[in-house]
């Protein structure tokens, strides 16, 4: 079976990370969430803290640097951070692993696995910007929570869909949450 680490952390956006568990199939998850993570998907939705653990095969501690999932041998598909925070986008671009997010980062660069960003600001600062590219440059796949308007979205779930979706497609995951482009 294949392995997808999955990180939430203290973005915006939480529903996202909630939208993309619920829409992976057919894969081993294991899912790190940041104590900020935790307080802002109280505060953003309804959805409880064992509703999240229960989407995952494997849940950890943010604080636990020794998990399993911290080691390269812990061999995994693929490692996506939705939302990503801007703090823990600046210290992946930097190098510092003191969480076990920002660890299982590292490890995914090194092992040169497929590893996903998922910011959720806006606007961009030139720090920002330049922790993408240092970020896309090391093959990262930066992909920001932004909705396409081509499937005509009549909701916000609609718009969630697309991201998600868009999320799920660079992970390889089979999906019809949002409407494919299509021009006759």
């Amino acid at each position: 079976m294949k392995r997808i680490v999955v990180g939430i952390t203290g973005a915006s956006g939480t529903v996202l990370a909630v939208k993309f568990l619920e829409n992976i199939k057919n894969y081993e998850i294991h899912l790190i969430m940041s104590e900020s993570a935790k307080k802002l998907m109280s505060l953003e939705t309804g959805y409880d803290i064992k509703y999240i653990k229960g989407l995952s095969n494997y849940f950890y501690d943010d604080n636990d640097i020794a998990a399993r999932v911290s080691s390269g041998s812990f061999i995994f598909d693929s490692f996506v951070i939705i939302p990503c925070s801007t703090s823990t986008m600046a210290k992946i671009a930097s190098g510092i692993a003191d969480t076990l997010i920002t660890r299982v980062a590292l490890v995914s660069l090194k092992e040169r696995r497929k590893f996903i960003i998922v910011p959720r600001e806006m606007p961009f600062s030139t720090i920002m910007l330049e922790n993408m590219l240092k970020l896309s440059n090391n093959n990262v796949i930066v992909s920001p929570a932004v909705p396409g308007y081509y499937n005509k979205p009549e909701t916000v779930n609609d718009m969630i869909n697309f991201v998600v979706a868009r999320v799920l497609d660079l992970s390889g995951i089979e999906n019809n949450l949002s409407e494919r482009w299509k021009h006759e």
